[in-house]
């Protein structure tokens, strides 16, 4: 890289710190800045003016990122229980668009990709994947690529590596031989090596972007977000890249001896202001989403307290989730898509058990092999809904050929984030799109077999759900034979769930089915005799 295009490249940092400063620094009756937080407001004026007139590098503005999903019709919700979390008081709508398109990392644009892709294959060791085989790895690959609209896959290939952690993936003669099939494949603009995340990689050498899963999967979220949380959210996963960029361009630059130099007299170097600015925007979006958190935990706590069973829906990404929410729910606002990441932010759906007891079904984002604890982490608010659930159910694409690797991938990230073990047992797995095998055979017994989109086997789901939501939450469902002169019938509407009465005017009595808690039915039994008549169900 020559010392010119390595110092353009760095350049391109220098609008976003512009903008960033001029914007905070207009602000000339708060105390403090909005995006730029510096203890003395007068030397960030100055220092922001000195920066722009000593700057006469050739700049690039970021332009906004121009990526669509193959299809853009919003998941929402008509039944009332739609939840974003959002909270408005905290960030503008455009205060959290200009931190998601402040700093887009290289590769978002208004440019289309071709893409080839190259799929390191471990052999033995302890990195083998045994669940499942290259093919398959690499055909989820190009279904992540082929998520992106602007983005073809060209070409592929599978090289096998001893490891795909260490700086250099491939020896000597297998990069030779990928490098050569690049360069004979006419058109390709990114080469996607798919393992979890690359050390920085010279493009000079392919002459063409390089992605990682990681940074794939980055565009796709960005492309899928619609809410502010879901914004900051992915604009804190992509600090990590932007810092790991900013660290290999500065290298490159120090190499031809420019890296160091001071900028406008500031007392900090190119790189330093840069890393400052990226801290200094990171601690905003975590401040942001801890507002958001504390939101969520104030919503959950008023559906506890009106009562509303939690069950959260999870599984693989493109399994089927928002499908069946849809068809347990009945809600036409739901819009499934067949495509990886469709759903990125937490939905609740309202719906009914056999017993008639209202319960909410928690849509939440899918998950995927090989991810970065950092993409995961950024997310944590959302799944932290997940620890907070009654009950969970584990939806799987039965028809998938990785469906068994799957399973473990998902049972993995479960782990990862400390679910508690009271969910973890009592979690139902449903075996989803039973309706794509022509002989369903299943040596998991307690997997219940469904087609969410056929509306096979919702039945038998329901009374699982309702018989474990019972465990969890400590109740029973009764009828209860109540005399209607005496305050028995009030004291269940107050203290119970009252599901259905069915009046005798002759007797002057009533039969109640009921949703009561252990201790509520414990309290019936001691103001009203040890044994008030209970009818067999």
């Amino acid at each position: 890289m020559s010392f010119l295009t390595a110092l353009r490249r760095i350049s391109s940092w220098m609008p976003v710190l512009q903008r960033s400063c001029t914007r905070s620094c207009q602000v000339g009756a708060r105390a403090t800045c909005r995006l730029l937080h510096t203890p003395d407001h007068a030397h960030a004026v100055n220092t922001c003016q000195r920066q722009r007139g000593a700057t006469s590098l050739q700049t690039r503005a970021f332009g906004l990122s121009a990526f669509r999903p193959k299809s853009t019709d919003d998941l929402g919700s008509s039944n009332g229980f739609h939840e974003e979390g959002e909270d408005e008081d905290f960030l503008e709508d455009s205060e959290v668009e200009e931190l998601f398109q402040q700093q887009i990392p290289a590769g978002i644009g208004e440019e289309q990709h071709r893409v080839f892709i190259v799929h390191p294959d471990v052999k033995w060791g302890s990195r083998k994947q045994h669940l499942t085989t290259a093919e398959l790895m690499m055909a989820e690959a190009e279904g992540l690529v082929n998520t992106l609209e602007n983005w073809t896959v060209v070409d592929k290939m599978i090289l096998s590596t001893k490891t795909p952690e260490k700086k250099r993936i491939f020896g000597k003669g297998n990069f030779q031989t990928l490098t050569e099939r690049i360069r004979q494949t006419a058109g390709i603009t990114a080469v996607f090596v798919n393992v979890e995340r690359l050390t920085p990689l010279s493009e000079e050498v392919w002459g063409v972007k390089v992605f990682d899963r990681y940074s794939v999967v980055l565009h796709i979220f960005r492309c899928n977000a619609r809410t502010k949380e879901a914004k900051l959210q992915i604009s804190l996963a992509e600090i990590p890249l932007l810092r790991s960029r900013l660290k290999n361009e500065m290298a490159n630059l120090d190499q031809q001896g420019g890296g160091s130099r001071y900028i406008g007299g500031s007392g900090e170097t190119l790189y330093e202001i840069q890393q400052r600015l990226l801290k200094e925007r990171e601690i905003k979006i975590r401040l942001a989403l801890e507002r958001l958190r504390k939101k969520r935990h104030l919503l959950r706590s008023q559906r506890r307290h009106r009562e509303f069973p939690v069950v959260s829906v999870l599984g693989y990404t493109n399994c089927g989730k928002t499908t069946l929410i849809k068809a347990l729910t009945g809600d036409t606002g739901l819009q499934p898509r067949n495509q990886l990441f469709a759903t990125l932010d937490v939905t609740v759906h309202a719906g009914q058990l056999p017993s008639h007891m209202t319960v909410l079904y928690v849509d939440t984002i899918g998950f995927l092999s090989q991810l970065p604890h950092q993409l995961i982490d950024s997310f944590a608010a959302t799944l932290e809904d997940i620890k907070h659930s009654d009950l969970l159910i584990h939806v799987r694409d039965i028809s998938h050929p990785e469906t068994a690797s799957q399973k473990v991938n998902v049972l993995n990230v479960l782990k990862n984030l400390q679910m508690p073990d009271r969910l973890m047992n009592s979690m139902i797995e449903v075996h989803n799109k039973t309706d794509l095998l022509t002989n369903y055979e299943s040596a998991e017994l307690a997997a219940l077999p469904i087609s969410a989109l056929e509306g096979r086997g919702l039945e038998q789901l329901k009374e699982a759900v309702e018989e474990e939501i019972l465990k969890a939450t400590g109740k029973q469902i009764l009828d209860l034979k109540v005399n209607l002169s005496s305050p028995q019938l009030s004291w269940l509407y107050k203290e119970a769930t009252v599901q259905d009465v069915q009046v005798d005017a002759d007797e002057g009595s009533a039969v109640v089915k009921v949703i009561i808690s252990t201790a509520a039915h414990g309290r019936y039994k001691k103001l009203f005799g040890m044994n008030p008549q209970s009818l067999p169900r």
